[in-house]
């Protein structure tokens, strides 16, 4: 296959058998958006060859098992149901994964038991996830196999409905993250945490991925100034690179504006130059030599931080992460982290682990073997591994804090707010369960319905018809269904009076020719501290509310209206006389930062994203000769920011006196 050229004719004839019966297996089953399954183990064979740079049987491993798995699964669900052929298919393949190495087909058993796994058996807790890996594989491949698997399903979450985009960037979020930031895969990570950013918090990542777009030009020309005053000095001494310029994730940078409260601006390390040094041929000793000079080279010309150097050449990394990296100022009092690192340290940091035995000139039996210890001692010990590009910023990232996600005892996902009980579930199921709820059962374990769940709990309720709702129960529940359920049962009891109230209220104000609107009724028992239309007309029909005093209370609603309507039109009409009398500058409160670009200009508050005081903004030069404001998570930002970047202006609101 052309997918896999870099392989030997042997390793690609493996490759292509393996491929040919899962295409033959997976024929007439669809994705979500009607395109071949197929793509799926395609996708991940290609970032198991490319990305990952693992060997042609693991690609291998990756179709064999996607063929074994779905026959299986076809089989369990179609039970005693199961068409004709079915048994003799999966003979087939059975047969057809025996002519496989035996390697081979310990990961597609590996992998075929993994798939089994469903949130009610793992609890969402990452060192449970890791264990049932560990005890379904003797191969540690397997992981990275799964963990691939689960980057081309995030790149694909498009294709699935929305309640399972949901359950998987959670899954992801708390357990293939966390095993690939273990494995030092941090490309795989990083990609993922992105992904599950732009799908869990869509205004930020806008907001965040358009601030980078925006202030591209400016790092383009930081770098290309930086390296000006070097590139002689680094010629002169024969030394051969590539210069890089990497930039924050999205997502570790929304990270690092959380942690230390501070907005876009105050990310300082937003992105770091790169040395990259091509050492071919050298030694270790050569190429750290190698290092070393050009760190002097730049210390020399740009003043640098000792505070803030990382000496991971003379001390590498526990995952093999090999730099050395400098904080420096340059002439214009800007601070730049420094990377120096050769082509072979750079391959190992961009791909984990995985490159160790990989890289070219390294004996691959010696490499792998040593590889698949650091990777089984990894897991088995739990030992976190720093991510090379930070320091003192690999904290793995949390479930969101707003919400719990829990699981029926059928594996069904359920979010529901932070603080929810388990009558909060109860009600979320089904209004009859919540009322009769009397208690549950959270991941086996007997529980009272004010039990607080959280997040990758399994939840059973228990009900009885003689339960009935109580006060107490508003004290229990934090979601707005539940609390609502509870009120109204809670105020059946006095259902009749209310309907005696509010009989007694509408007679009255029809013999005065009024009508009391829902939106004042609203205002009215807001101001009253009424929570809900029953207990307003409960008071009326005791007598706690005269109907004198909603009288009284309409009447001056309607006088205050028509005196508002009157300034209203006042006030237009004195708007009119100023902007016919006298052309003043428009009343945007905004400051143009490059003013000697833009005279005369007429500013308008774009309406596609109506932007308001303290939101992140730009300009944008309208044909007309406008200034249009939008915002930074504007959803035409991004057209704007690509398309027209001569029309962009730079703009910030007015400090108000």
């Amino acid at each position: 296959m052309e997918d896999f050229a870099r392989y030997t004719p042997a390793e690609r004839e493996l490759i292509d058998r393996a491929a040919l019966l899962a295409e033959d297996t997976l024929q007439g089953v669809f994705r979500g958006n009607g395109h071949p399954f197929y793509e799926h183990p395609l996708g991940v064979a290609r970032i198991v060859s490319d990305e990952i740079g693992l060997g042609a049987e693991c690609v291998a491993a990756v179709f064999l098992h996607e063929a074994s798995s779905w026959l299986k699964k076809s089989a369990a669900k179609a039970g005693d149901g199961a068409p004709l052929g079915m048994d003799q298919r999966m003979a087939a393949v059975a047969a057809a994964l025996k002519t496989f190495p035996r390697d081979i087909r310990t990961m597609v058993e590996g992998l075929d038991k993994i798939a089994t796994i469903n949130p009610r058996d793992t609890r969402l807790e990452a060192d449970n996830y890791k264990k049932l890996i560990i005890s379904y594989s003797s191969d540690p491949r397997v992981v990275v196999l799964k963990l691939a698997d689960r980057l081309e399903v995030m790149r694909s979450l498009e294709v699935f409905p929305k309640s399972a985009r949901e359950k998987k960037a959670l899954e992801t979020l708390m357990l293939y993250i966390p095993l690939a930031h273990q494995l030092g895969l941090y490309n795989m990570k990083s990609e993922m945490e992105d992904i599950y950013f732009r799908y869990a918090e869509p205004e930020q990542y806008k907001s965040i991925t358009n601030h980078l777009k925006l202030t591209e030009p400016d790092r383009k020309k930081l770098t290309s100034d930086f390296i000006e005053p070097l590139k002689a000095r680094l010629d002169e001494a024969g030394i051969r690179y590539k210069l890089k310029a990497r930039t924050k994730t999205a997502f570790s940078i929304w990270k690092k504006m959380q942690k230390q409260k501070v907005d876009f601006d105050g990310v300082y390390d937003v992105f770091a130059i790169r040395f990259i040094i091509d050492a071919e041929g050298c030694s270790l000793e050569e190429e750290r030599a190698l290092c070393w000079k050009v760190f002097s080279y730049v210390t020399e010309k740009y003043e640098s931080d000792t505070k803030r150097l990382r000496d991971w050449i003379s001390h590498p990394k526990p995952n093999g992460y090999e730099s050395l990296h400098i904080t420096v100022k340059n002439d214009e009092g800007a601070y730049l982290e420094v990377q120096i690192r050769t082509r072979r340290m750079d391959d190992i940091a961009e791909k984990g682990l995985a490159s160790h035995w990989s890289y070219k000139g390294i004996k691959q039996e010696a490499g792998l073997d040593s590889w698949l210890a650091a990777v089984r001692s990894s897991l088995e010990s739990g030992a976190r591994l720093s991510p090379p590009d930070t320091e003192g910023d690999d904290d793995l990232p949390k479930p969101p804090d707003r919400e719990v996600f829990v699981f029926t005892p059928d594996g069904e996902l359920r979010k529901l707010s932070a603080g929810a009980t388990v009558l909060d579930f109860a009600f979320d199921i089904h209004t009859n369960l919540g009322m009769r709820c009397t208690g549950g059962k959270v991941n086996g374990k007997a529980v009272p319905i004010r039990e607080v769940l959280k997040t990758g709990d399994s939840v059973e309720i228990f009900t009885s018809s003689a339960q009935k709702p109580t006060p107490d129960w508003l004290n229990w529940t934090v979601t707005s269904k539940a609390r609502n359920k509870i009120r109204q049962c809670l105020v059946a009891g006095v259902h009749k009076k209310a309907a005696e109230g509010r009989e007694l209220l509408m007679r009255r104000l029809r013999n005065w020719k009024l009508t009391l609107k829902d939106e004042d009724l609203a205002e009215l028992m807001k101001k009253r501290q009424f929570k809900t239309n029953q207990e307003f007309f409960e008071a009326v029909g005791e007598g706690r509310i005269d109907p004198m005093e909603v009288k009284e209370y309409i009447l001056d609603l309607e006088n205050a209206r028509r005196r508002a309507a009157e300034a209203a039109a006042e006030a237009a009409r004195q708007r009119q006389l100023e902007r016919e009398n006298a052309r003043e500058e428009p009343g945007v409160d905004i400051l143009v930062l490059d003013a000697s670009k833009v005279r005369h200009l007429d500013y308008t508050l774009a309406k596609c994203c109506n932007p308001q005081p303290g939101d992140d903004i730009f300009g944008f030069l309208s044909s007309k000769g406008g200034l249009k404001i939008h915002r930074l998570s504007c959803p035409n930002a991004a057209r704007l920011i690509e398309n027209y970047p001569y029309r962009l202006q730079k703009v910030k609101w007015k400090e108000k006196l």
